[in-house]
């Protein structure tokens, strides 16, 4: 909760107001460097954190951040007090004088709205901190090119004390940063290229106007550094171009071994499921009254035949053996079908084709799903052409789901249509 005390954390004193560098501190009130901005951004991370004690540290700061935007706002509002009354001084800004009537708002110094685009939120903690740290940094330059156009001594003292808490607040930051032990470079959890990721490009050659020369130093020689001459132009050097080329390669997947040996046991799964689809499907046909979910069925077992030997094709590529792996998820679906089968003998036409194809819809939808996730590890192991089988089956899949929903649709209208009511033919 929050609870606003009458006090300011900061006592101000403004002996001289100067309408004109009120206007210039409304930079640190709305603006996109402004306490405003850094009290929602460290706030709104702090909601987002799971860790408890940075948590606590970024709800701290933020907090803070808004008794500072309560002195900001206190200097500011003293400072164009003469808005109020002075034409003279009203005309060096109508808009606070006018619209504002002399006091603040949340506009910057040239009258931009504050906006929330201001904040940078990414719910990665190591990311945010960094964010945060050069924000810090960035208020406590906008502080200081304050304190140099200021003239009221009172005013100077308020922007001395805010301008040294942006550093403790930077301080405090890059140690909950540090205390991570996280590498500097190590940002989220997929690594880069190898090779790649150690290429300096040298994008601006030659000799500029100004005198500007392609400079050397520690961001792009030295350690790991690889000096990739003018990229842009390698491919028009021909034989002459002996330097380094762009490492382009994709980095190879980790675990490789590991993700292979889920997808073959994925595909062993999968081919058990199909082939005890191919048992169930004519029993399913035969169960069903109406001819177009009976054409739908039929059609589907063929579709199932040709989706065995993909899967049989795509374990041969992987080197494995086709045997196939008991589903119990399938099975459990396929029990439940005779169920439905079995009920349905003693129900009206299209309540059984309906319980019929709720029944065969779980089928789909459970396919789906397996043939979705191997699908996703084939491409994450760069085997496009098992990728292309599986995608193939999963578009099946995908298509026989909506058919039974169009299938289903004429069938609802006959199942609450009464008894009595004679069709007329």
């Amino acid at each position: 909760m929050y609870h606003h005390v009458k006090k300011l954390m900061y006592t101000v004193r403004v002996d001289e107001p100067d309408p004109k560098f009120g206007n210039m501190l409304l930079e640190q009130f709305g603006g996109a460097n402004g306490e405003l901005a850094a009290a929602m951004q460290y706030s709104i991370q702090g909601l987002n954190c799971e860790d408890p004690g940075r948590k606590d540290l970024l709800m701290d700061i933020g907090t803070e951040e808004l008794s500072h935007l309560e002195i900001v706002g206190t200097l500011a509002r003293m400072h164009l007090r003469p808005l109020k009354s002075v034409r003279e001084e009203a005309e060096a800004d109508p808009l606070i004088a006018i619209a504002g009537g002399g006091g603040v708002n949340l506009f910057n110094s040239m009258g931009n709205p504050w906006t929330a685009d201001y904040l940078k939120i990414t719910g990665e903690l190591d990311v945010d901190l960094r964010s945060n740290i050069a924000a810090e940094a960035r208020a406590k330059i906008v502080y200081e090119r304050l304190i140099n156009f200021c003239r009221d001594p009172g005013t100077k003292d308020a922007l001395q004390f805010l301008m040294t808490r942006e550093i403790t607040h930077m301080r405090a930051f890059s140690l909950a940063l540090e205390s991570m032990g996280k590498p500097s470079l190590s940002i989220g959890s997929i690594a880069p290229t190898p090779g790649l990721v150690d290429q300096f490009f040298n994008d601006s050659t030659g000799q500029g106007d100004l005198g500007e020369v392609d400079s050397r130093g520690p961001w792009n020689e030295g350690e790991s550094w690889e000096f990739v001459e003018a990229p842009a132009f390698k491919d028009l050097r021909g034989a002459e171009n002996t330097g380094p080329a762009i490492r382009a390669q994709s980095a190879p997947p980790e675990g490789l071994e590991a993700v292979q040996g889920l997808l073959v046991d994925e595909l062993r799964d999968l081919l058990h499921a199909e082939k005890q689809l191919l048992k169930a499907l004519p029993k399913m046909r035969k169960a069903a009254h109406s001819r177009q979910l009976q054409t739908l069925l039929q059609h589907h077992f063929n579709e199932t035949e040709e989706q065995v030997e993909r899967l049989n094709e795509s374990l041969r590529i992987l080197g494995s053996a086709a045997h196939a792996k008991p589903c119990k998820g399938m099975a459990g679906l396929i029990e439940e079908g005779e169920e439905v089968i079995a009920e349905g003998k003693k129900k009206e036409e299209a309540p059984a084709d309906l319980a019929l194809i709720g029944a065969a819809l779980r089928v789909e939808h459970y396919e789906i799903a397996a043939y979705t996730n191997a699908r996703n590890l084939a491409l994450q192991l760069e085997l496009p052409v098992v990728a292309q089988l599986l995608t193939l089956s999963l578009g099946e899949e995908q298509n026989a789901g909506q058919l039974l929903d169009q299938v289903a649709q004429p069938l609802m209208s006959a199942a609450r249509m009464p008894r009595n009511v004679i069709l007329d033919k």
